[in-house]
């Protein structure tokens, strides 16, 4: 009896009701919002047939971000969060019904598209402070690793499902997707309503672009003057700046590998798969010991895993490719959001996680720009490639030149960094 009590005290707590819905809101905005953006995609390369719009529909959809990331990051930090998240999705709903309607009338010029995807922009740009911030202010510190691994395995999920439920609904009609797209997320704020508020200290002073302006830039002095949250950020920015070859998988599966929509839903949820397998791994055995190489190692094999995909035309080969670029990106994406609200103090959370959104958003969306204008000079192939090598030496930079991130051995080593101050 003694010992069946024994082994009940040493069961990991239950993941509380409260953040089991958050979970789900965050899936259902997941698999909304990346469906809309790997078939919209697909719609833009159909009207033009040109690598550079896609990295050009990044853009449209990151200037936002980067423009409000100040005040975004004020606003989280100054209201309820969950509000906060709720409001913006009913941005992205919005925006998704203007494209459903200018889809829907036959369109010929990409001009509304990008407007209309800036406008979503400016949605996400309230999106990523908020809905990040809330599983770590809802977490009880016991159970704070599971519930960053869930929240990963949540947001994969979506990227799974959503692609390949688009794919097929952009076959029944080029209009549809983004229809799905406004219900998914109406279906998302709808679940916020059962997420009660966290317990935690908000800025007690008005909302200014001007006093948000200061605000951010005290986020990114706080990063600046922390080293392992400046390695772990600027780690991804480089990293995924050179090597995100996502925004050409549209041209990738019509060129070189000769699919149709749902093809290339498939590819996308590749993506999903790989990063969800992962996830679901450590959300059982997280990675707890020499966490910087590990980081590093993984980078690594994202960048190899992008030359593979630049350089087949075999379909399965690009889908393992993706596979195993996929759980690469999950493992860095772990460790970075684990690291990052760690190594910030609750009250500060909204802003330094707007700040280094900006810069998520600047690897990942300018990016996409950066592939789309290399796919433009050098082609699909030369894009790909060129950015997987240049992934290699980002790593072996950092490897070489950053010993604060590399050195890291355990998530604890960063909460002791946090207590004895930068």
């Amino acid at each position: 009896m003694s010992e069946a009590r024994g082994d009940a005290a040493h069961r990991d707590p239950a993941i509380p009701f409260t953040i089991r819905a958050l979970l789900v809101a965050l899936f259902l905005a997941s698999f909304a919002a990346i469906g809309q953006i790997t078939l919209l995609g697909k719609q833009v390369f159909d009207m033009t047939g040109r690598e550079l719009d896609l990295g050009l529909l990044g853009l449209a959809e990151f200037a936002p971000i980067a423009l409000l990331a100040p005040i975004a990051g004020s606003v989280a930090d100054s209201f309820d969060r969950r509000k906060v998240y709720g409001i913006a999705l009913l941005g992205e709903i919005g925006s998704s019904l203007g494209l459903f309607l200018y889809v829907r009338s036959d369109p010929t010029s990409l001009a509304p598209i990008f407007a209309l995807v800036f406008m979503f922009g400016v949605a996400r740009a309230f999106v990523a402070p908020s809905s990040r911030a809330l599983p770590i202010d809802l977490s009880p510190p016991e159970i704070l690793e599971r519930v960053v691994a869930l929240r990963s395995l949540a947001w994969q999920a979506g990227i799974i499902a959503g692609p390949i439920v688009f794919g097929f609904v952009f076959v029944a009609g080029r209009e549809l997707p983004y229809l799905v797209a406004a219900g998914g997320f109406a279906a998302a704020a709808l679940t916020l309503l059962l997420v009660k508020d966290a317990p935690v200290a908000k800025l007690d002073r008005p909302v200014g672009y001007g006093q948000a302006f200061h605000d951010a830039t005290e986020g990114l002095r706080f990063i600046r003057r922390t080293p392992v949250l400046f390695g772990a950020i600027s780690l991804d920015l480089f990293a995924v700046l050179l090597g995100g070859a996502v925004a050409l998988l549209p041209a990738i599966a019509e060129e070189r590998l000769g699919v149709g929509a749902v093809g290339l839903g498939w590819l996308r949820a590749a993506i999903g798969i790989g990063a969800t397998l992962t996830a679901a791994t450590l959300s059982v055995k997280p990675i707890k010991d020499h966490i910087g190489r590990v980081l590093l190692v993984a980078v690594g094999v994202f960048g190899l895993s992008t030359i593979m995909l630049g350089l087949t035309t075999s379909y399965v080969v690009a889908f393992a490719a993706l596979l195993v670029l996929a759980s690469a990106d999950a493992v860095s994406v772990f460790i970075r959001a684990t690291i990052v609200p760690l190594a910030t103090p609750e009250h500060m959370r909204g802003r330094v996680l707007a700040v280094e959104n900006v810069f998520i958003g600047a690897s990942n969306e300018l990016g996409a720009v950066e592939s789309g204008v290399a796919g433009h000079v050098l082609g699909v192939v030369g894009a790909v490639v060129l950015g997987g090598v240049g992934t290699l030496l980002v790593v072996a930079g950092f490897w070489a030149f950053v010993p604060a991130l590399r050195d890291v051995r355990r998530f604890a080593d960063v909460r002791a960094d946090l207590a004895s101050g930068p």
